[in-house]
């Protein structure tokens, strides 16, 4: 059996954070992060998350952890935020020890909080699990749109599902979970 659970690292950044994730009968997930003092948007990616435990061809949907995007200044403009995943991989990387990113998908959910003054709105890349993106490629996590009058924030809670291949072997499987804003 797979599984996942997660294990802490840094976790701000300027405009990327990255949460390195491990499966395996007890896996680990890490967030790193380079901060740019000048820069008015950064972001705050999970510190630690427990992904759960699936069986090969079994599927692990599991809650990643809070996502912060912070934009500073009196006015503002809209921002993006996008998140990617590599594969997941174990030994070698053969096929049987590959989980692809194809496998991987994400929903950012509703924000669970925001702040500031804002003219326009926040809106979730995916609002439910039924608009659950396979993280094949970059992925909009959250966005806003329009001008604020003050400093905004908005935060998430997105959930992974991971498909396991039927032939997956036992073994433990890392992957990057990365979010960046713009």
């Amino acid at each position: 059996m797979l599984s996942a659970v997660g294990i802490v690292g840094p976790a701000s950044a300027a405009n990327s954070g990255t949460t390195h994730t491990t499966f395996t009968e007890n896996a680990r997930s890490t967030a790193a992060a380079v901060v740019d003092a000048g820069d008015p948007l950064s972001i705050t990616v999970p510190a630690a998350a427990s992904l759960g435990s699936a069986a090969p061809g079994g599927t692990i949907t599991a809650s990643v952890g809070a996502v912060q995007v912070t934009q500073s200044g009196i006015i503002t403009q809209g921002w993006t935020a996008s998140v990617t995943s590599t594969s997941f991989i174990t030994g070698t990387g053969t096929p049987a020890q590959t989980i692809p990113n194809v496998d991987v998908s994400y929903w950012s959910g509703i924000a669970t909080a925001t702040t500031g003054l804002i003219l326009s709105r926040f809106t979730p890349g995916q609002a439910t699990a039924a608009n659950a993106q396979s993280l094949s490629m970059s992925r909009t996590a959250y966005s806003l749109s329009g001008v604020g009058l003050v400093a905004n924030s908005a935060t998430w809670n997105p959930t992974l599902i991971i498909h396991l291949p039927a032939g997956a072997l036992a073994g433990t499987y890392t992957g990057t979970l990365t979010h960046s804003v713009l």
